[in-house]
């Protein structure tokens, strides 16, 4: 919980320039992973150099950054994991998210001022575990995804004030119980435990008779098959009420993997629910078609409310496809502006001269403009930027600033 008495937004970031994203968006604090023991080895994670300006931006800022090691160890990877916990002594993140207790025990050892959070990974569903972390030095517990609001209600009744209870409430959903999926581990020998998972459960799969092997029989709804492991996005942004009742002192948004669009429209979007609920709930209730537009904007699954209302049906997965719904196309983010008032980008997809695009503030504001011109980095005039990742300088009609994102909506 804040200092202000409100719930803490809680929001991932895959690399420096996204913790910057998340941190003028809306953030309240960021969770990053480092090079190791995080489990999120597909993503870009941190260099222990872009940890440090990380946290040094974070601050300036007064946004604090949560760094990862909720890998489930084996004992070759303890003697590493001392290591790699003197230098995070060293850069000092204001918290550590740890799911096993021999790490838990190496952290408690080298790093004794920083606070340790225990990860969701440790399947934490009832308040004795809440009260046992407390006991070895925890000052926050992730929440396991598949437990309700009733339940989250009864751990708050049943611990102290003091001890955080951190739950998601926006992002992808594992088919698994908290991430202990085999799949992964089953057909690529890549471990979901260690941070490598493959994500086998957004595959299309057919059915196998015992007495015919080879002849593969298709699990099908329609033409397209059936994807029976596909679960949908947990989306809670309009139901805030329930998540303040219950207690939970920070609202946590899944996503170490996803674009800095993904990450500045969620994080954006939670922002301005959270303070109107808290201006206003009348204002809440009546903004809540805008937040799910905004929320959609982004590349998503369909929705669902997870596991806080009851057990997961049959319609909390998607069955005839394992595709994300975009939103909205991300062209990049504005960067230093020209004295003639050309913005500079990295462009992550292509657009072109006259193209009609989207500037997103920080603020809260949208607005729709042109692209007027482009030059590239000799500063040549160019009608389109055909080369992921290509600098080029644009000119809009309307004026962008530093740090806005640009995007093509769908």
């Amino acid at each position: 919980m804040l200092a202000n008495g409100r719930p803490e937004l809680l929001v991932p970031a895959s690399s420096l320039e996204v913790l910057k994203v998340a941190v003028v968006y809306g953030a309240d604090a960021i969770y990053i992973g480092g090079e190791m023991y995080g489990l999120r080895a597909k993503a870009k994670n941190f260099s222990k150099e872009d940890m440090k300006a990380g946290i040094e931006f974070a601050h300036k800022y007064g946004k604090r950054v949560f760094v990862t090691a909720n890998i489930t160890a084996h004992n070759r990877d303890l003697e590493g994991v001392r290591a790699y916990f003197e230098e995070l002594k060293e850069i000092k993140p204001d918290a550590l998210i740890i799911s096993d207790p021999g790490v838990f025990t190496i952290a408690r050892q080298i790093c004794p001022d920083i606070e340790l959070h225990i990860s969701t990974q440790a399947n934490n569903v009832n308040y004795m575990t809440y009260l046992f972390w407390q006991k070895q030095g925890a000052k926050r517990v992730v929440a396991a995804r598949e437990l309700s609001i009733e339940e989250i209600k009864q751990i708050r009744q049943n611990i102290s004030d003091s001890l955080e209870i951190e739950v998601f409430v926006h992002g992808a959903m594992c088919i698994s119980y908290s991430g202990r999926c085999l799949l992964s581990n089953y057909f690529t020998g890549r471990d979901a435990n260690l941070g490598a998972c493959t994500h086998p459960c957004r595959w299309k799969y057919y059915l196998m008779e015992e007495n015919r092997p080879g002849e593969y029989l298709p699990v099908e709804e329609n033409d397209r098959g059936t994807y029976i492991f596909n679960s949908k996005d947990l989306c809670m942004i309009e139901h805030i009420p329930d998540l303040v009742d219950a207690g939970i002192d920070s609202f946590k948004i899944e996503g170490r993997m996803k674009t800095a669009l993904y990450v500045a429209a969620v994080a954006r979007t939670y922002r301005q629910a959270m303070n109107d609920y808290f201006e206003s709930k009348e204002l809440y209730e009546s903004r809540k078609d805008y937040y799910m537009q905004e929320i959609a904007k982004c590349t998503y699954r369909q929705f669902t409310t997870g596991f806080f209302y009851g057990p997961a049906e049959h319609d909390s997965q998607i069955y005839d496809n394992n595709t994300y719904v975009k939103g909205s196309v991300y062209l990049g983010i504005a960067g230093s502006i020209s004295e003639d008032g050309y913005v500079a980008i990295e462009q992550k997809n292509k657009f072109s001269v006259g193209d009609t695009v989207e500037i997103m503030k920080p603020s809260g504001e949208n607005i729709t403009t042109c692209v007027k011109d482009m030059r590239d980095e000799k500063g040549c005039h160019i009608n389109s930027c055909p080369h992921p990742g290509q600098k080029i300088e644009v000119l809009f009609k309307d004026r962008a600033d530093t740090m806005d994102i640009i995007r093509i909506n769908g």
